[in-house]
């Protein structure tokens, strides 16, 4: 089945507003605009590789480059695939385990050094995404592969992996590959850095505040040409009403997390437009195998034959999402396994729960409100349905991060992206040995889930590949440490003047091909 088939561009945007200017030279008393966009949340750090959560990348997309890029708004649904020179102008598969990427010459980071292979194999190095001690250990879901990175000259670098990678290109392309500037890093020290970062991207960071707002200013450096923003301000503005009414004032020029069911009032506006992509991204459930009641797997079965996926995105979308075939996306191409179905069956669900010998012992369900779109909603649809087959489940909402995963939690709610388009870009960076998951100790039982991947990580094979990751599929679901609730769609309401265009990540790309403005 082809991809787009499952994709569907929702609103708008498919292609750039006709009469806007894509400035690429601007008058000596620089009349560019400014660009303000009002945000659910901001990130705690801009780290790139230590930030990897939907609200960090939305912000570190336009500070950071790759060497590769991935060409996202290649598609019509802004989902593509395919790749593209960026701060490479090309690479060389030497043999299945090496691959030799030449630097493109003259890019400038934010404090006018030339980018050089030693940045890179700073940026790559064992120590920071990769070894034992890894000062980012999310890095090794995605670089956990390498061997070495290596300068060869000023602009050619040699990677080396552990095993033949078939995915290494996309690695470099994709999340925790953003090139970070070796003398500042060193000079600032790891905190400092993750508070102003110095990198090569269209925007450099003038202050940040995770409690109020990120402050970018264009770099008019910059490889691919002048940004078209003087600057660029994320606001954060937690309230749906407060953002709305700051874009109808003209206070915001965009703002982010539109829920389904506003879509239409908010495009009611005669100058506003509401662009909406389906995500690579899923909303889950994952559960803590390490509480009393959550222990026995035919007790999580249970909570995930009790969902009824559909009618969630019945009631909260408005059809705008989409109930995937499990952990399992058309984006893998080759590797999709057909015939997948996430099950709804509460007469399972009840029978699991008399094998189990459960009692009503209390099940808990935290969540933020405001994180996710119609997470609050879809926590007190899901409390419903787990009554309805026996579960004593309550819903407790909490202000962050930190609170959902600490102590005696049973289940929270989070999110997984394709990052890659293979199962090694997904259904492993985040359930694999690498994984918050895992390294969080709240799955335990994941030792032939590891094995497989682990092969899986080695594999050159097309069949071969596809049947471990069909293996992985089979012990993810049985051991239900989590369950997919559906692939959501993330709606932003824009000036209708100004030309830009969302893709199926949450990175908010601003780079002069994709920001443009009407003309005065």
């Amino acid at each position: 089945m082809p991809v787009l088939s499952r994709r569907r561009f929702i609103e708008g945007a498919a292609a750039l507003p006709v009469a806007l200017s894509m400035p690429t030279a601007f008058a000596a008393d620089d009349s560019r605009r400014n660009f303000t966009v009002a945000v659910a949340d901001l990130p705690a750090t801009l780290e790139p590789a230590r930030e990897l959560s939907n609200v960090g990348t939305r912000v570190t997309y336009s500070i950071f480059d790759t060497l590769i890029r991935r060409d996202f708004l290649g598609a019509a649904d802004g989902g593509g695939s395919e790749l593209k020179p960026h701060l490479a102008t090309k690479w060389e598969r030497v043999s299945p385990q090496e691959l030799v990427v030449t630097l493109r010459r003259g890019v400038k980071f934010h404090n006018g050094d030339e980018l050089t292979s030693d940045d890179v194999a700073y940026t790559f190095r064992e120590g920071r995404m990769w070894g034992e001690k890894a000062q980012i250990p999310a890095g090794k879901a995605y670089f956990g592969i390498l061997a070495s990175v290596e300068p060869v000259d000023r602009y050619t670098v040699r990677f080396k992996t552990k095993v033949a990678d078939v995915l290494l290109e996309q690695r470099l392309a994709s999340w925790c590959a953003w090139i970070v500037n070796k003398r500042a890093y060193e000079a600032m020290g790891f905190e400092a850095y993750s508070r102003k970062p110095v990198a090569t991207g269209p925007y450099r960071v003038v202050s940040h505040s995770a409690a109020d707002a990120t402050v970018l200013e264009a770099f008019d450096d910059y490889f691919m040409g002048k940004p078209t923003a003087k600057r660029v301000t994320f606001k954060r503005v937690p309230e749906l009403a407060a953002r709305v009414a700051g874009l109808v004032a003209g206070d915001y020029d965009l703002i982010t997390n539109i829920p389904p069911d506003q879509m239409s009032v908010v495009g009611g506006y005669k100058d506003i437009d509401v662009r909406s992509v389906v995500l690579a991204n899923v909303h889950v459930l994952a559960y803590n195998e390490q509480d009393k009641v959550l222990s026995d797997k035919r007790i999580r079965q249970a909570l995930n034959y009790a969902i009824d996926r559909p009618k969630l995105v019945e009631a909260l979308w408005q059809g705008t999402a989409q109930v995937p075939a499990s952990h399992n996306f058309p984006e893998y191409g080759q590797m999709f396994v057909e015939g997948r179905k996430l099950a709804f069956d509460p007469v399972k669900a009840k029978a699991l729960l008399k094998e189990a010998g459960y009692k009503g012992e209390p099940i808990v369900y935290r969540t933020q409100a405001n994180y996710y779109t119609n997470a609050l909603e879809a926590g007190q649809i899901l409390i419903e349905q787990w009554k309805a087959v026996g579960i004593n489940a309550s819903l407790q909402v909490v202000e962050n991060s930190t609170q959902m995963r600490g102590a005696n939690t049973q289940i929270f709610n989070w999110s997984n992206s394709t990052r890659l388009p293979d199962p090694l870009g997904s259904i492993w960076v985040a359930w694999g040995p690498a994984g918050e998951i895992q390294v969080s100790k709240f799955w335990t039982s994941a030792q032939a889930f590891n094995k497989a991947g682990t092969a899986l990580e080695a594999e050159t094979d097309p069949v071969k590949r596809k049947a471990l990751f069909t293996e992985m599929l089979d012990i993810w679901e049985d051991e239900a440490p989590a369950t997919i609730l559906y692939q959501p769609s993330e709606a932003y309401a824009i000036k209708k003047s100004i030309a830009w265009r969302p893709t199926t990540f949450y990175f908010m790309d601003l780079r002069p091909d994709n920001l443009g403005f009407a003309k005065a």
